[in-house]
């Protein structure tokens, strides 16, 4: 597995509990179905997939909550994370675009498929844009 890097490290803590907010929203958004869910997330995964994660109000979240419960740093390469907001960026379009044309079956197993991945990100440390990344590499270099 090949991940990207740009050799700026980020509290992987902190990532992994934005995750976690990732995944508590899109929980409650499968429960509840009020898209402004998705909304807000489309804004904080535009925050984060564009080098922007200091305006991400789940990054404030994730900053206090690891101030609070006194959470040590561990720093591990900013890269991959970024790649995975952009992957998630795609999922919440898809989840939007599918909400707007009234095709919320697409939008449920989106939005599941987004959960899954937050969860492996926040409580495995599991990052599934690392995968993507590779994949994609390996079939661009196939042409």
């Amino acid at each position: 597995m090949e991940c990207p890097v740009d050799f700026i490290t980020i509290n992987e803590n902190k990532a992994r509990l934005t995750a976690f907010f990732v995944l508590a929203l899109t929980v409650v958004y499968l429960l509840t179905g009020f898209w402004l869910i998705m909304a807000f997330l489309l804004v904080d995964f535009i925050l984060r997939a564009f080098n922007l994660g200091k305006y991400s109000l789940l990054g404030f979240l994730s900053d206090a909550v690891i101030k609070q419960l006194k959470i040590k740093s561990k720093p591990v390469d900013r890269a991959p994370k970024r790649f995975a907001a952009g992957v998630g960026l795609a999922f919440i379009t898809g989840i939007l675009a599918a909400i707007i044309f009234h095709l919320f079956t697409v939008a449920f197993c989106l939005a599941i498929v987004m959960a899954f991945f937050a969860l492996l990100e926040s409580f495995f440390a599991f990052c599934a844009g690392c995968y993507v990344y590779s994949i994609g590499k390996s079939l661009l270099k196939l042409f």
